[in-house]
């Protein structure tokens, strides 16, 4: 089969490799879909992955298409999307069922060969069902859709709130969808580029601000009575936006910051004065998985994308083939591109 193969930073090559087999408790699958993350682009670019070689790529759907012996649960001709992370399940975490914390963790497509190629074999228990209205692009998005699922749940978000979301990626546009889907009456998106504002707004967002032109904390202020948002959520990993999600947060503000800055934070004195006085929550969220693995964030987000209130479709912002890896990931490090989320469809 043809797979992209990682040999050292920069260094993707698509060749021709083995086809796999599954496993006593995996199943085959025909990879119909496979989208680029966030963390593929540092991690195929800077830092290099746990292990080299090594095929990337983590956010996957496709088409079983062989069972291993001792898998009942499931038909040849599935339709799935795929929980990448492979949990220790001795893990003390993991035993609590909260897969995210675990150490000793598999992941397909930075630990375990990912799905940069035309087949994979995965384990069963990480398997999503797709509805048949879902097409298999779509559920290659389940990933960052889960993680905003992740990220509200962690904010105990419900309808009575007003929510502030930093940084139009497409974890941040799918919080959108998710606030909106649940209810969320007053949603700000905050971005730099009109364009993924444009795509906010169509995803649910009821103000949009580019921070670029105007002060987003003194927005929002000024459009909730200097009130705040109960729940700001920060998904750029940017410093002036994880300090504006306090700064922009109400008495009892829940903060939750996603997005991954690999960089020093200092808060300024009236940041730090903010979350004392009111009492605002500073919180973490890391990654998609809870019990019964791999959790609600994953089921749910399926039903919602099932239901259209999670759509990817307008977010999507290049198709391509499995032969475009590399030079796309080459356009990404000269900084040429304007994505969202880019998609590749190994097989079609």
């Amino acid at each position: 089969m043809k797979a992209v193969r990682m040999y050292a930073v920069k260094d993707l090559r698509v060749e021709d490799v083995p086809k796999p087999e599954p496993k006593n408790d995996e199943v085959l699958l025909k990879i119909h879909a496979v989208g680029v993350c966030g963390s593929d682009i540092p991690r195929a670019l800077i830092k290099g992955p746990h292990v080299l070689p090594i095929t990337l790529g983590h956010e996957f759907a496709g088409e079983i298409i062989e069972l291993g012996s001792d898998v009942k649960e499931w038909q040849v001709g599935d339709r799935v999307a795929v929980a990448p992370l492979i949990p220790d399940y001795e893990d003390p975490w993991s035993k609590k069922g909260i897969y995210s914390l675990s150490e000793g963790y598999k992941y397909y497509g930075s630990r375990n060969d990912g799905a940069f190629a035309e087949y994979l074999a995965v384990k069963a228990l990480n398997l999503i069902k797709l509805a048949d209205n879902v097409p298999y692009d779509w559920g290659a998005t389940i990933d960052p859709a889960a993680n905003a699922v992740h990220a509200c749940l962690r904010a105990e978000l419900t309808s009575e709130d007003s929510v502030a979301v930093y940084g139009m990626g497409a974890i941040g546009l799918f919080a959108v969808q998710y606030a909106k889907a649940k209810g969320v009456k007053n949603i700000f998106a905050i971005d730099i580029d009109d364009r993924k504002l444009e795509i906010a707004k169509q995803s649910g967002a009821t103000t949009t601000i580019n921070s670029k032109n105007a002060d987003a904390v003194k927005t929002i202020l000024e459009a909730t009575d200097n009130q705040g948002v109960n729940v700001s959520l920060e998904m750029s990993g940017t410093e002036i936006c994880q300090v504006q999600a306090v700064q922009a947060a109400s008495k009892m503000g829940r903060v939750v910051y996603l997005g991954i800055s690999n960089a020093s934070l200092t808060f300024p004195k009236e940041t730090v004065d903010k979350i004392l006085r009111y009492q605002v929550n500073v919180m973490g969220s890391w990654n998609s998985f809870s019990d019964p693995f791999p959790g609600i964030e994953w089921t749910e987000s399926a039903e919602l994308m099932a239901k259209g209130l999670m759509n990817p479709e307008i977010f999507i912002t290049q198709r391509l083939g499995l032969d475009d890896v590399p030079d796309i990931f080459k356009q990404l490090d000269k900084k040429e591109l304007y994505f969202i989320k880019i998609m590749f469809y190994p097989n079609d």
